[in-house]
């Protein structure tokens, strides 16, 4: 390495190297944290699948009495040109 920086435009290297190991452990910590929230989500389906299947087992009695949401309309129509 120290050869390396001793040739001419070796510090250019050796720094974006550096930079580049950097971005390598940088990317990593990101990766891991992905992996966590992979968990989770695997975590939070199995529950929501858990949900579903004890909803459908209860009847249809739950789905009527279940609320229903509406939106609001912006009052104008609009119309596509060619």
């Amino acid at each position: 390495m120290q050869r390396l920086s001793d040739a001419p435009g070796g510090d250019r290297l050796v720094g974006a190297l550096n930079a580049t190991r950097e971005r390598v452990d940088e990317l990593q910590k990101r990766v891991r944290g992905l992996e966590d929230l992979e968990k989770r989500l695997s975590a939070l389906e199995r529950k929501v699948d858990k949900l579903a299947k004890s909803s459908t087992s209860v009847g249809s009695s739950s789905r009527a009495s279940s609320k229903t949401t509406t939106t609001k309309s912006s009052g104008g129509s609009r119309t596509k040109k060619s």
